[in-house]
Parts: C-alpha cells; structure tokens; sequence
C-alpha cells in the first residue's frame, strides 16, 4: 500500500466528512449569504410563475454550479492561507482565477434566469 494514499474511510464516515465540509466552507462566507439570498428569490419567482420540470431542471443545476463554484472557490483561498503567510503573486493569480470562475458560473446562471423567468413573466403580462 502506498504510503502518501489516506486509509479508507466508510461511507459514514466519507459522508460525515462531506458534511462537515459543507459546514466549514459556508460558514462565515459572506458570498453564501448572497447566494443563498438569490437562491430563494429564484426558487420563489419558479414556484408563483409555474416554471416547467425542465425550468426547474435548468434553474436547479445552475444553482448548484454556482455553489460548487463557491467551494472550490472557498477550499482554495483556505490553502493558500495555509500554505505561506507572505503574498505571492502566483497564488494571488490562482486565488483571481478561482474567483472569476464562480464570477462566470454566476453570469451563466444569471443569464438563464433570466430566460427562463422572464419568459414567464412575458407570457403572464402580455
């Protein structure tokens, strides 16, 4: 067995692990707060408007894109804070990289909200 490999886990305890994580990485994550704000206003505006299966599909996935984004996003600003106190210039890039990619998966599901809520709402008033 190789040395550098963790040793295996249950599924208890893979799951519990999971959770946990879920817990750290929201927790005090101000970005969290505005998206769980955003989260229900979608869910809301879904439910009044009457989306399809199919919206709700779209909408659900978009939504989880944006917090996987989140914590990832999260896991690495906790490395590099770890790694080395002192600024470096390629860790501030990958912290930027890791920030425009929950950026582009917030426009992204910006963007098919928009289509898919504002269709309804079209149709509601016209």
């Amino acid at each position: 067995m190789n040395s550098n490999q963790p040793p295996s886990q249950s599924w208890t305890a893979k799951f519990a692990a999971a959770f946990r994580g879920l817990i750290v990485g929201t927790r005090g994550e101000s970005s969290f707060y505005i998206h769980g704000f955003f989260t229900l206003a979608v869910v809301i505006a879904a439910a009044v408007l009457g989306v399809s299966r199919l919206e709700w599909g779209l909408l659900i996935l978009c939504i989880t894109i944006v917090l996987v984004a989140e914590m990832f996003n999260s896991a690495i600003e906790r490395l590099a804070q770890t790694l080395d106190p002192e600024p470096h210039p390629q860790v501030a890039d990958a912290l930027d990289v890791a920030s425009a990619a929950v950026l582009l998966a917030a426009v992204g599901a910006a963007i098919v909200g928009v289509i898919v809520l504002a269709t309804r709402i079209w149709e509601l008033v016209f």
